[in-house]
């Protein structure tokens, strides 16, 4: 678990994070979500001990970065993917990391295999491609066995199928039981990938919640009905408080839920041929709910159509 309290960075005059507290759970991946600017980066650093805080602190299974004696051993973390000499082989890199940490040697090679870069194990960082640069850093991550997990932006560089592994590799760690934190502005991805967010905008926390509620509480959730006797179930939805709106050969409903549409149109004897939830999208409600956070506006998001 990772244990964020009253967490704040100033540079000079600049309040980069700003009294943030949340918590990190255990066995789920958490999504880290903010606008450009948000103070991000600098709280995934101070959670490393690479930046000192001005007030508050993280700890990471109780302790502070700085009492790990093995810190490896316990979170591994993907930053900057280019963090790696470049004249240094693959494997090399990371028989450095383990030799510092106390790591087994023989632990070098399943990392490596784990991201599959075992057939370049002993050719130069250098001349890696992102993607190769990103699974190097996700070996690295890996490479103590550790409990908690950060990532910044693990899938840039990543093909469809690299990122399709990674989402499915994270789902895995987190059935281990692992606490998996993973920063990312593809928003899309993280629908797929995170069960819980946290959200912060210009340092400060706007949202921790699971996935599924932050989307909820930025929706305005409807139901589209199909039906041969449409006239007669949107007069009857009608009379029950339900707000109803032609669309097509189909009533978008709301007010009522699926369940309570479905025992109306069954009382008055009406068949449906669909009934279906609507429910707004991460974009959607990450627009909506970080709005006042955006440091540079555009004209889109007064653009985008109601939902």
């Amino acid at each position: 678990m990772i244990e964020a309290a009253g967490l704040t960075k100033r540079y000079g005059n600049a309040l980069a994070v700003n009294n943030l507290s949340f918590t990190v759970p255990s066995g789920e991946v958490t999504g880290f979500l903010g606008p450009n600017g948000a103070g991000k980066s600098t709280t995934m650093r101070m959670m490393l001990g690479l930046d000192s805080p001005t007030a508050g602190e993280v700890r990471i299974g109780g302790k502070l970065y700085h009492e790990l004696k093995h810190p490896l051993r316990t979170i591994g973390a993907l930053l900057d993917a280019k963090w790696v000499h470049p004249n240094r082989s693959a494997r090399g890199h990371l028989r450095w990391m383990a030799q510092s940490n106390g790591i087994p040697k023989g632990r070098v090679d399943e990392a490596l295999d784990l991201v599959g870069l075992t057939s370049v194990a002993d050719k130069r960082a250098g001349g890696f491609s992102l993607g190769m640069s990103q699974r190097l850093g996700i070996a690295a991550a890996l490479l103590g066995d550790p409990e908690v997990l950060l990532f910044d932006e693990p899938v840039n560089g990543l093909d469809p199928e690299g990122i399709l592994w990674i989402r499915q590799f994270m789902h895995r760690l987190a059935d281990e039981g692992r606490t998996v934190f993973v920063s990312s502005h593809l928003l899309s991805e993280m629908a797929l990938t995170a069960t819980q967010l946290v959200v912060i905008g210009k340092g400060e926390l706007i949202s921790q919640s699971s996935t599924e509620e932050f989307v909820a509480r930025a929706s305005d959730n409807t139901v589209k009905v199909r039906s041969p006797q449409l006239p007669t179930l949107a007069q009857h939805l009608a009379q029950a408080g339900a707000q109803v709106t032609e669309a097509g050969e189909a009533l978008i409903v709301s007010g009522l839920d699926s369940a309570k549409i479905g025992e109306i149109a069954a009382a008055a004897g009406l068949v449906l041929h669909e009934l279906s939830p609507q429910t707004g999208s991460l974009e959607q409600a990450f627009m909506q709910i970080t709005g006042d956070s955006v440091e540079y506006h555009t004209g889109l998001a007064e653009q985008a159509p109601a939902h």
